[in-house]
């Protein structure tokens, strides 16, 4: 029967989208927006099966599928979950070998004794007659230091190429925390799909070090991607009162939080000793006022052709999009906003097998967004 409710709402608001489509012009031509689905508790994170379908995820701890123009039940076997402040179920990716695997990975707040800190489960998806559920679900990854801090959980997921699993963990609102090595929080991390190190991750073998890191000094990347142009991870992250960052993080690099930014703190004063310093690395490109950067999104698709290789960038404040222009050896070169106050606090964005593009708006009653090329 909630099926049938399901399905019948799915197709009303179809029909109810299709007709209240709307049009907003971009630099370069017209596009068109139509609200796929609504409902949604504070959507997350977002990731495209083979067969375009969608998996999303509710910060409540809900994971749903988007098939077919229907939002699917909850999905169950998701990890428990501490969903308060700006924790609870995050990130999904799929594995390289998903196809045949049926593999995923969740980032999740993970309860605890001394608190809550970012995790990592591994499951497999299974679809069949008895319906859509996660087996075989591990958690691979936990964090090292939990606390009761609600803030900076990150985290996203990005599967690298070389099958290593890159995520992110902001600083738990504890800003000493990302210049530690030996602390897991304010970093880029990474580990291999079954949870172990990585024997060429910089830190791995150190003493004073948690061998996890790939890159330290970072306040809360909630995006992340491999960039197919630079063929390299590219983060980005919130900043205070300003100094919003998109990163390239290389390895055992520090990245300066909160020694250095381009922000102040939002009481206004001062961070840290300035701008730059040395040994800390410079942002590839900053936002002050901030603009509060989460999910990001390489171009790749036949239907925006002039957006190809740039990078999309869901922005909490001011509800915009944000296009970073890039030349032919991925430097930003410009930057345009679009849809700005139009849909919400925007969350993640995800380019869909047919070029078009997919957003999720941050709020209790939560949409999915479809951007595509209007006709003539």
């Amino acid at each position: 029967m909630r099926k049938t409710i399901l399905a019948t709402a799915a197709l009303l608001a179809g029909t109810a989208c299709a007709a209240a489509a709307q049009t907003f012009k971009t630099e370069a031509f017209t596009v068109e927006a139509e609200t796929l689905a609504r409902g949604l508790e504070h959507p997350w994170g977002l990731a495209f099966l083979p067969d375009g379908s969608a998996l999303v995820t509710e910060r409540a701890g809900r994971l749903r599928l988007f098939a077919g123009g229907v939002l699917s039940d909850p999905i169950a076997g998701v990890p428990e979950v501490a969903a308060a402040g700006q924790g609870g179920l995050l990130d999904v990716a799929l594995a390289d070998d998903f196809a045949t695997s049926g593999t995923i990975f969740l980032s999740y707040s993970e309860p605890g004794e001394a608190g809550a800190g970012t995790a990592i489960a591994r499951a497999r998806l299974v679809r069949d007659a008895g319906g859509n559920r996660l087996e075989d679900t591990a958690t691979i990854f936990t964090m090292n230091r939990k606390t009761n801090s609600g803030q900076h959980f990150g985290s996203r997921i990005v599967v690298h190429p070389d099958g290593t699993l890159f995520f992110t963990i902001g600083d738990r609102g504890a800003g000493d925390r990302a210049q530690d090595p030996s602390d897991h929080a304010g970093s880029v991390l990474r580990i291999n799909p079954d949870g172990s190190v990585p024997q060429d991750n910089p830190f791995a073998g150190r003493s004073d070090a948690a061998p996890e890191l790939w890159s330290i000094g970072h306040r809360n990347p909630q995006g992340a991607v491999f960039d197919p142009v630079t063929r390299s991870l590219w983060t980005v992250e919130h900043g205070a009162r300003g100094g919003d960052e998109v990163n390239q993080p290389q390895a055992g690099r520090n990245y300066g939080w909160p020694v250095i930014s381009y922000g102040r703190h939002y009481s206004g004063l001062k961070i840290g000793v300035g701008s730059e310093a040395d040994g800390y690395e410079q942002p590839a490109h900053y936002w002050d006022p901030s603009i509060a950067p989460s999910g990001v999104a390489v171009y790749e698709g036949d239907m925006f052709p002039e957006w190809q290789g740039d990078f999309l960038v869901a922005a909490l404040k001011y509800h915009l999009l944000a296009r970073l222009d890039r030349n032919a050896d991925g430097g930003i070169v410009g930057e345009e906003r679009l849809f700005e106050g139009a849909f919400g606090r925007l969350r993640d964005v995800a380019v869909a097998p047919d070029g078009s593009i997919w957003l999720l708006t941050d709020e209790r009653n939560g949409s999915i967004i479809r951007i595509a090329r209007a006709t003539d």
